[in-house]
């Protein structure tokens, strides 16, 4: 299988310019869903990926997106001064003028200029690298303000929408296949609690008091390119699932992670704590560079987001453990669970410090 594959991304490497003069393909990075290598040539070093076609069942719509936003931020950043083959990523063509390769069984590849001399961190190390993984995703909102997010492909449905999540887990409790209901009693009555909740972003942007934005829809530190030598973000990476979307969904899938005290399994709580100063930390860096391109009501509404997309990760996990662990990957039966007791306990300490949530967001909008 191995060889199979070898002969894959070798048939893949020499549908580009690179392909006659390549000295070695090896897996790179750390992602889950597709398959990433790094070509090493005479021309230079070139990303070389496999689109998971189950996971992205439509890749040309994924393809599209993703020319569409780099091409425009490149405009963009060339316009400032800036270098747009560093800022942002660079789709190659094939030699035949495509934005994709399909190989002889059906899969997607694509190629991108490997942007030397960076790092991508699984976690932010300090509150300083949090505030410009927080720079460079609000630089992504200012850039792209203007685009016309509708016209971007849904590559998944309702990705974020918590109401629809919501009645995904009402649905895993009638069904109840795992026979676990019992043993959800408390985080049931926590999330049923929150059902109005839910539909807050939804209603605002059905009533026109938030607008329809390009989101990045996956906004965790690794994917943020820092380089080795200054420290600061070069490049969002992984667009995927670029969508149209809300501001508050970015910055609030940010939040969830990045200003929690401990991983999301930890099933010490104690250990587990919504940081104020590592929420201001990334709203300082998301709006000192986006701030300009929001409304006010999306400032007001950044905490909702941090909250919702918690709580939406939370009833998440929760319908999977409910489900029998379908979805997410596990490493014992109770995994889920935990997972979804943790991020209910960020929820619960979110509302406890909206107050002082408030006021950081507050601040940008004098």
């Amino acid at each position: 299988m191995a060889d199979k594959k070898g002969i894959f991304y070798n048939e893949a490497a020499k549908a580009y310019f690179y392909g006659d003069c390549v000295s070695s393909i090896e897996p790179y990075g750390g992602g889950h869903i597709n398959d990433t290598f790094l070509a090493r040539t005479e021309k230079g070093n070139f990303v070389l990926q496999r689109v998971n076609g189950y996971v992205f069942p439509h890749p040309d719509e994924i393809m599209d997106n993703m020319v569409h936003v780099t091409k425009f931020l490149a405009e963009k950043l060339e316009k400032a001064g800036k270098d747009p083959k560093r800022g942002t990523l660079t789709v190659l063509k094939t030699n035949d003028g495509k934005d994709y390769y399909i190989d002889s069984e059906g899969n997607y590849w694509r190629s991108t200029i490997n942007l030397e001399n960076t790092t991508a961190y699984d976690f932010a190390e300090s509150p300083e690298m949090l505030k410009k993984s927080g720079a460079a995703f609000g630089a992504f909102q200012n850039m792209l303000s203007d685009y016309p997010a509708e016209t971007l492909h849904e590559v998944i449905p309702h990705f974020h929408d918590t109401p629809a999540r919501f009645r995904q887990l009402m649905d895993a409790v009638r069904e109840d296949k795992a026979g676990r209901l019992k043993n959800v009693a408390a985080e049931l009555e926590f999330a049923k609690a929150r059902e109005t909740d839910c539909g807050l972003l939804m209603n605002l942007l059905e009533e026109g008091k938030l607008p329809l934005k390009v989101t990045h829809n996956d906004t965790k530190m690794s994917n943020v390119l820092i380089d080795n030598a200054t420290g600061d973000a070069v490049c969002v990476i992984d667009l995927d699932t670029v969508m149209p979307g809300l501001a508050a969904f970015d910055f609030g899938d940010s939040i969830r992670a990045g200003a929690s005290t401990g991983a999301e399994d930890e099933t010490d709580l104690t250990k587990v704590h919504f940081s104020v100063p590592l929420f201001k930390a990334y709203t300082e860096g998301f709006l000192g560079e986006s701030g300009k391109a929001l409304t006010e009501t999306e400032i007001r509404t950044l905490p909702d987001g941090a909250k919702l997309m918690t709580f939406e990760v939370g009833i998440r996990f929760l319908a999977d453990y409910l489900n029998g662990d379908v979805y997410f990957k596990t490493k014992y039966p109770q995994h889920n669970l935990d997972r979804a007791r943790n991020q209910f306990h960020l929820v619960a300490e979110m509302e406890a410090k909206r107050d002082e949530t408030q006021a950081v967001v507050d601040a940008y909008l004098g």
